[in-house]
């Protein structure tokens, strides 16, 4: 049925045309898209606040009072975690080499933390043989990290306990050179170590007790643990909750976890600490020829400062001494033993001619 428009001005009906019927449905449909309930606008504004987090913004820096840090950006304000003055967390990164270091942290400094590892020589692999040497600063930078060529053939390598392995000889160096590096290294620096003087004996060296540090001592004196020979992972253990020697051991790691330990209670353990200014001190910790050279030059200095005019010590005689007698212009020296000669020869024959 044709949709009618209305009446005309004579009474007829109008019908409505096809493009018209056409543009009332298009009419129609806009109309109920606008007049669609009120929830439209709210997905409408979604899609485009959507879109508009999509969109590039451009960079603006924002001022210092607009920065609000994140808590992985804070900084550490757990005070558990500091002890000492040490991050403990710091020190479990550092035994387990989990830290970046800057230029000067991985210059030698002051002090130097020593391990080895040995292994079995001799019958039954008994006798134990130098085999890895390390060293570590003060941050747990590596100094030097040898293995060492053996002598003898090697019966039992521990590798359960050493981490030394065949493989490893085949770039070993001889005992001799490691040796002497390590001398070097050591010399006027402060020695940590612990149990240390086991490290030292197996590399044929002493160092100056003044310049040496020994955890497993210290820990012991300062009442650290109840045990005088504490083992350096139960220590570790106990003061940083860090398990060391698990497995296959590392004197890298275990110089660190030295270090480590040291650090923590450095500035505890070196109240106690005193220079020796002896002499006897000083000379027993140098080798034999600097020794015997500075006892040499002691020995002039103590003889130019306390001999007599005449020679010799003061307080000792010699029984050849020329004594000096001062005149009263010209000081005259004169071998007193001749005229007391004569003097007791002249004396016995005036006695005997008396006695006659």
């Amino acid at each position: 049925m044709p949709h009618s428009l209305g009446e005309s001005s004579k009474g007829k009906p109008v019908v409505a045309s096809s493009n018209w019927l056409a543009l009332k449905k298009t009419l129609k449909k806009k109309s109920t898209r606008n007049l669609e309930p009120s929830d439209a606008g709210p997905r409408k504004r979604r899609k485009l606040e959507h879109s508009a987090s999509l969109s590039p913004e451009p960079t603006r820096t924002p001022r210092a009072s607009q920065l609000i840090p994140t808590p992985r950006a804070a900084p550490i304000t757990n005070e558990e975690d500091v002890r000492n003055g040490e991050s403990l967390s710091a020190l479990r990164r550092m035994i387990f080499g989990q830290i970046e270091y800057t230029a000067n942290q991985q210059l030698p400094g002051k002090y130097l933390a020593l391990d080895c590892e040995m292994v079995g020589v001799g019958i039954d692999g008994a006798e134990s043989s130098l085999a890895r040497v390390s060293l570590v600063n003060f941050y747990g930078a590596v100094q030097l990290d040898e293995f060492v060529r053996q002598r003898e053939r090697v019966v039992d390598y521990r590798t359960q306990y050493s981490g030394v392995r065949e493989s490893d000889m085949v770039k070993a160096k001889p005992f001799e050179e490691v040796q002497k590096r390590v001398a070097d290294m050591l010399k006027d620096r402060i020695l940590v170590g612990h149990a240390v003087y086991n490290d030292l004996k197996a590399l044929l060296l002493t160092h100056p007790r003044n310049m040496t540090r020994d955890t497993q001592v210290y820990a012991g004196k300062h009442k650290v643990v109840k045990s005088k020979f504490v083992a350096l992972r139960n220590l570790v253990k106990q003061e940083l909750n860090v398990t060391i020697q698990s497995g296959e051991h590392s004197s890298v790691t275990d110089a660190r976890a030295t270090m480590a330990i040291y650090r923590l209670h450095r500035k505890e353990w070196e109240k106690g600490n005193k220079p020796l200014m002896t002499r006897k001190r000083k000379r027993a910790d140098k080798s034999p020829d600097e020794a015997g050279e500075a006892s040499e030059k002691e020995d002039e200095a103590l003889t130019a400062s306390s001999t007599t005019p005449g020679g010799g010590r003061k307080g000792v005689s010699s029984g050849l001494t020329t004594v000096v007698r001062h005149g009263s212009a010209v000081e005259k020296k004169t071998k007193w033993w001749k005229e007391e000669l004569k003097g007791e020869a002249k004396g016995s024959i005036k006695w005997t001619a008396d006695q006659s």
